[in-house]
């Protein structure tokens, strides 16, 4: 049976806006339209850019439902589910499925520092579980754990299991998981430095954090790859990493959150233990978004 592709091109890691109260389902409902209005792919919701880690479960079923319904079904919304605890992925994946979400995204177990047999098993009994597919979400800076090429290789033959999110940053890794897993997986970038490296072996895209605030540039960049036209790509990804860059000045999504609130599009507020961003970073994100025109 052929897998089923969720997306190519551009996916947004969409922040999560707060207000004094708890999520800004106003705001909130502003950027999922001004996000499929710039041509984004997808949107990932109550992922890591989205600190789900810090919503409670009732926050976190409420924004996924929101998003699904403010998206009407016009680009397929990807519920960020994972934990560090099997039995909670699963519960929550199945609550994404039962809602409509077209596909879940799992990060590895943090905290836990799983085997490899581990990663195996947890990502194993999700699929099992899920009746959406299932996107692999690979970033060990924050996890401490890291999935293997040769582990994607066993986890590209479950029927469920579409897709990776690889945020590892060692590109000879990567390539190493794009011989091992061949075409039985979707991969994405995880890192906005690293998009065309990875489409160029292959990738069909990548989850955005810097296009929660230029998500036209985003979507641009990937088009014109898709389309042939490499020079134009190269040349975008290039203009881009200085505001990529200062997009991870501080940890995501301090500086996302800041970058979107200068923009008056949200309040620049996150649940603790984030905290917004400090001087002299913010200053200069501030000084990348005025050379790009975005303030």
């Amino acid at each position: 049976m052929e897998k089923k592709h969720i997306f190519k091109g551009t996916a947004t890691a969409l922040v999560t806006p707060m207000n004094e109260s708890g999520v800004d389902y106003e705001a909130l409902g502003k950027l999922i339209d001004w996000q499929i209005a710039a041509g984004v792919n997808a949107l990932v919701v109550c992922a890591t850019t989205g600190e789900a880690p810090t919503l409670t479960d009732n926050e976190h079923c409420k924004v996924l439902e929101f998003a699904i319904q403010r998206s009407g079904h016009r680009i397929p919304i990807i519920a960020g589910t994972g934990s560090n605890d099997t039995n909670h992925a699963i519960m929550m994946s199945q609550f994404a499925c039962a809602i409509g979400a077209d596909a879940v995204l799992c990060v590895t177990p943090y905290y836990n520092r799983p085997t490899q047999n581990g990663l195996i098993a947890s990502y194993t009994a999700i699929a099992d579980a899920s009746t959406a597919p299932v996107i692999l979400y690979n970033v060990p800076s924050r996890t401490g754990a890291n999935i293997e090429p040769e582990t994607y290789g066993v986890l590209a033959d479950h029927p469920n299991i579409v897709g990776i999110k690889e945020a590892n940053g060692r590109i000879s890794k990567i390539a190493e998981t794009f011989r091992v897993v061949g075409d039985r997986l979707d991969i994405y970038s995880g890192n906005d430095d690293q998009t065309l490296p990875i489409l160029a072996y292959g990738g069909k895209g990548v989850i955005s954090v810097a296009a929660n605030v230029v998500p036209e540039r985003m979507v641009k960049l990937c088009s014109r790859f898709f389309a042939g036209d490499l020079a134009g790509a190269v040349k975008d990804q290039l203009e881009l990493l200085p505001l990529i860059q200062a997009l991870f000045l501080q940890t995501n999504p301090i500086p996302a959150k800041a970058a979107l609130a200068r923009m008056g599009m949200i309040e620049d507020r996150l649940r603790l233990p984030l905290t917004p961003m400090d001087e002299p970073q913010r200053s200069k994100l501030f000084s990348r978004m005025e050379e790009m025109g975005l303030i």
